[in-house]
């Protein structure tokens, strides 16, 4: 990581946990807890995800959107089909 790809990710990690803090009436700290915790941190530290190139109101989006359902096929049910 160069010290640019740093820097944004620094950028946008302040920003949306601003948002976080302010959307859900949070201190900064259970702010900064929560998103440190969350999978889309993990996806802005990644650079290959290439995430800290978007603005921080897209990763704060991103950070509230909930994670896609798993998908089973009809074989993986725990029970019969009717």
């Amino acid at each position: 990581m160069n010290k640019t790809q740093r820097h944004l990710i620094e950028y946008i990690t302040r920003d949306v946990i601003c948002f976080i803090s302010q959307e859900d009436n949070l201190s900064l700290e259970i702010a900064m807890e929560r998103f440190f915790n969350s999978q889309i941190f993990e996806k802005l530290q990644d650079i290959e995800s290439g995430l800290y190139t978007e603005s921080a109101s897209y990763v704060y989006e991103m950070y509230k959107s909930p994670p896609p359902l798993p998908t089973q096929s009809p074989l993986e049910y725990p029970y019969p089909a009717t």
